[in-house]
Order: C-alpha cells, then structure tokens, then sequence
C-alpha cells in the first residue's frame, strides 16, 4: 500500500515533499473541492491544517465527514488505511510532519492527547 507521498488522486500527486532529512519527513497535501487521497497509509506523525475545510475520511471504523478548522492539529501513532475526500467548498491544506525512528526518540513516542 502507498505512504501519504506515493499516493495520489486521479493519477495527480497531492502531497509534495517540503523537507526531508535524517530526522523529519514534511509533507504538504493540498485538496481542491472534489478531490481526495487514494487509500494510503501513514506512519506516525503530527499534522497541522493550514486551511481547513469538510473532508469525508473511510477508514477500518467506517465513513464519516469532519469539519477540518484551520489551525487546528493533531498528533498519531499510524494509521493502517484510509482514503479522504474533500466534499466541502474550499481547498484543504495539510501539513504532515513524519519524524524518523531513531534509537534514541524511539524512547519516547508522539503524545496522543
């Protein structure tokens, strides 16, 4: 299965790689209206809207839509599967910041609060 970068929508890539380097992968995907993200995984991360929106997510619990507020974010520990689509008016932009295991932060996971 596809990490959020391989995957895409439509064939079109809709996450870009910002930075990458021995500790941190950043990502930013953006999401016109009607468009989404193929089924993907993710490993752990932290991610941040830069512009929110109504996005519908399907995952193993099911499908539901959300209200994304810009500004808001979020901490995981993974996600195994899911595909998103934006069913709002506006375009969505995520920012995904996915650390690198090392030994030494391997000690200390992501807080899921």
């Amino acid at each position: 299965m596809p990490d959020p970068l391989q995957a895409g929508w439509l064939g079109k890539p809709v996450c870009e790689n910002l930075h990458e380097d021995d500790d941190n992968r950043i990502l930013r995907c953006t999401f016109e209206p009607g468009a989404g993200h193929e089924k993907h995984f993710h490993d752990r991360h932290f991610g941040y809207a830069i512009a929110g929106g109504r996005m519908r997510i399907t995952d193993a619990r099911g499908t539901r839509e959300v209200e994304l507020e810009t500004g808001s974010s979020y901490t995981s520990d993974g996600v195994d599967w899911h595909e998103v689509l934006n069913v709002g008016e506006t375009t969505v932009v995520y920012l995904i910041i996915e650390p690198k295991q090392s030994p030494a932060s391997a000690n200390y996971p992501l807080d899921r609060s």
